[in-house]
């Protein structure tokens, strides 16, 4: 799966360091400084988790091998992405397992005491193993709820995660998370096809795909057709209806966490806003936005969003 900009980093570079460096190239601010160092903490040491299991199922780790070593693996296993997620998996049950040594890897190092602290349960974790897992045999999708039941192990519990952290979580908060993030995963999508064709993966539905009159060699193409522009600028819509549909979550909550999920979502419209201003032409490459677009419309969320007292 595809989330921000993938950046190889240097040979000889600290792993843990170099993935948690990936944060600058997302979408929206990871960690921000406006924030609770508590809440900072916890929030770096989940996305440094989700960073590297996306990394393991990208292909994307740092060259020599560190993180297979670390994970109990031979520095010539790191390009075995099942082994490395089985590897992982195993040292993330370390993590919440009340006895033994603790995890061998030092961004799950890192997360054990959020974990603790948080009282965070192993489910949303499991689940962006599982859906890394799931892209290592799954590279298209036949229809849109395929692609929603997806993203319910890639995205949403990232989401879910934020809501523990900041002992916000109830329901209906997740149901409009569930929203939020999904769309996010939607747009990264939208704006990574050609990424992720080179992984020889689809995101955009097949039944989609045909009713536009899409084939993937249109997909391939140096400049899209008005066949996979309408196809993108509809997928888009819909991301924009789910984004819409989890606004409501930023209203419920109040002072710099009301920020921080206008963020999520501002940034979610930005990045929908630069694929629109591409003409739904992402062929060339992921359209990005500025940072005057973000932050306008993060403004605009923090405006609109209704409150709820």
């Amino acid at each position: 799966m595809s989330r921000g900009q993938h950046i190889r980093p240097r040979a000889d570079a600290d792993p843990a360091r170099a993935t948690l460096r990936k944060a600058a190239a997302e979408n929206f601010p990871v960690a921000p400084a406006f924030l609770p160092r508590a809440w900072r903490d916890g929030l770096t040491a989940v996305y440094g988790y989700a960073r590297l299991v996306d990394d393991i199922g990208d292909g994307d780790l740092a060259p020599g091998g560190r993180d297979a070593e670390l994970l109990g693996l031979d520095a010539g296993q790191s390009d075995d992405r099942t082994a490395m997620l089985d590897a992982f998996e195993a040292d993330l049950r370390r993590v919440f397992a009340a006895a033994g040594g603790g995890p061998r890897h030092p961004l799950l190092q890192a997360l054990r005491p959020v974990v603790r602290a948080h009282a965070l349960t192993p489910e949303p974790f499991l689940g962006l193993i599982e859906a890394n897992r799931q892209d290592q045999r799954v590279s298209r999708y036949e229809t849109y709820d395929d692609l929603l039941a997806y993203c319910e192990l890639s995205a949403n519990p990232v989401g879910r995660l934020v809501l523990s952290l900041t002992g916000t979580s109830t329901p209906e908060r997740v149901r409009h998370s569930d929203a939020i993030c999904t769309a996010l995963q939607i747009a990264e999508h939208l704006q990574d096809v050609t990424e992720d064709l080179g992984r020889d993966r689809i995101y955009l539905p097949a039944q989609d795909m045909r009713r536009f009159h899409v084939a993937e060699a249109d997909l391939r193409a140096p400049v899209a057709n008005a066949s996979v522009r309408s196809l993108i600028a509809f997928e888009s819509e819909r991301a924009r209806h789910l984004l819409n549909e989890g606004t409501p979550l930023v209203g419920s909550v109040h002072g710099r966490l009301r920020v921080l999920l206008a963020g999520f979502v501002g940034g979610g419209r930005a990045a929908l806003n630069a694929v629109a201003a591409a003409g739904f032409d992402v062929a060339p490459g992921p359209p990005k936005p500025t940072k005057s677009g973000l932050i306008r419309e993060v403004a605009a969320v923090l405006r609109t969003a209704p409150r709820k007292r």
